[in-house]
């Protein structure tokens, strides 16, 4: 069952991300807007102010953290919490901001985007996908979607998951790790109509995807070729994203949001915006987590 690490009451909890050399779990709190950390031996946390919604991150080889604001993507310095810009936002941040972010195996940080406009309405528009590297800056890749997540490589990191949340479907690509391409974009799977959207998601070490249902209150497996495996339930309704950690990465960290749930919900999931662990009967693979 799942059990409560942090009743953190996150607004939108994001982005697990398990960092093996200082054995602990990073994560993020997208309207706080702050980078957690979490240390499992010892329930120590630590937290860092930003100043923008805050969308995806990874780790810097210098030791900062290299995050994602709705305003660019900054160097992030855990010592003194000082900001600096590194790239300018690729998208209007009236409109839009970065949702999802990933490391591949060579440290390409690859960055979606999510339709958010900051005040009144407008018909929803598509956001480009994004890799970035310390030396070439920001890259546009061929795919657009209103909100990106799920990103996740194959156990071989040759093959890239991406979901296409508002739509409700994941797609694999076919990915060159050399040259950080993709091609051959396919559906993996769809998340029927009334079980939620699929958010982000997490490899284990069998193949299967496993993916935070956000909306339904479940964690689903898929198996290797998009067929379902099987739910675990939730005590949150909004669960975000999940990842392997710990001791041979059998432990599944999850975060949740509570954006926008009104008095009544909040007391029926006062989980809301938590963060949640399990042993899902899996293990994980390594993700990498520095950025280069």
């Amino acid at each position: 069952m799942p059990q409560i690490v942090l009743d953190a009451h996150a607004r939108i909890g994001e982005s697990p991300l398990w960092v093996p050399t200082e054995g602990s779990l990073y994560w993020i709190d997208v309207k706080g807007p702050c980078l957690h950390r979490y240390q499992p031996d010892t329930g120590a946390t630590r937290t860092w102010k930003v100043t923008s919604d805050l969308g995806g991150f990874a780790m810097l080889a210098d030791g900062g953290a290299l995050v994602a604001l709705r305003y660019g993507l900054h160097r992030l310095d855990l010592q003194s919490g000082r900001l600096e810009l590194l790239a300018n936002p690729p998208f209007d941040p009236r409109v839009f901001r970065f949702n999802e972010g990933a490391c591949d195996a060579s440290g390409r940080f690859w960055i979606g985007v999510m339709f958010d406009p900051l005040e009144g309405s407008a018909p929803e528009q598509r956001g480009q996908l994004h890799s970035y590297t310390l030396a070439g800056g920001l890259r546009p890749e061929p795919d657009a979607a209103e909100l990106h997540n799920g990103m996740a490589w194959g156990i071989d990191g040759r093959t890239f998951f991406l979901s296409h949340s508002r739509s409700r479907q994941i797609f694999v690509f076919d990915y060159d790790p050399a040259q950080g391409r993709l091609r051959n974009r396919r559906r993996f799977a769809c998340i029927p109509e009334g079980e939620g959207i699929p958010d982000g998601a997490a490899i284990d070490a069998e193949g299967g995807y496993w993916c935070a249902l956000h909306g339904a209150g479940k964690l689903r497996r898929f198996r290797p070729d998009g067929s379902l495996d099987r739910d675990i339930d939730l005590p949150c309704s909004r669960p975000t994203m999940c990842a392997f950690a710990g001791e041979q990465l059998r432990t599944l960290y999850l975060t949740s949001a509570s954006d926008k749930m009104n008095e009544a919900e909040l007391r029926r999931e006062p989980s809301a915006g938590a963060l949640l662990r399990l042993m899902p009967g899996q293990s994980g693979i390594p993700r990498p987590f520095i950025a280069r």
